[in-house]
């Protein structure tokens, strides 16, 4: 009876530590960043979408999937790898899930490793997204140096 109890002991201190740790996760991802939905290419036509937050710092851009429990980002993007391909509207099922968004097909490499990316997000976010591009320092201007 003794071991029974005390197993029953861990379990419930386990169960609570990971509530905890899925409240913290869903608290810091709902309390900064923009939703998006990020996929790694290549993928199917309509598979690989997963849900997330994005948080800009000065030179990297960190994805958080909602799905996960890790404590840091998921994904990082490096600022000055990240080029946006093209740009499209979701097409055939993808609607479904990304309806009204718009998707930023990203260069292989704006992770600093080769990886290439879409992200789908609102036009609002979209045009955050390229200003915070758009406003960091050219290679042009770091050649005097």
């Amino acid at each position: 009876m003794g071991g029974a109890l005390i197993a029953l002991a861990v379990a419930l201190i386990a169960g609570v530590l990971l509530l905890g740790l899925v409240v913290y996760r869903l608290t810091e991802l709902r309390r900064e960043g923009t939703p998006v939905l990020l996929r790694e290419l290549p993928a199917a036509a309509d598979a690989g979408w997963r849900h997330g937050t994005i948080a800009y710092g000065d030179n990297v851009l960190r994805f958080y999937r909602l799905s996960s429990l890790r404590p840091g980002p998921t994904i990082t993007l490096i600022r000055s790898a990240i080029e946006i391909g093209r740009r499209r509207d979701p097409v055939g099922t993808e609607d479904e899930i990304l309806d009204g968004m718009r998707i930023a097909e990203l260069e292989p490499g704006a992770d600093g490793v080769g990886g290439a990316f879409e992200l789908a997000m609102s036009a609002e976010a979209m045009t955050a997204f390229t200003s915070w591009l758009e406003s960091r320092q050219s290679a042009r201007s770091q050649r005097g140096r």
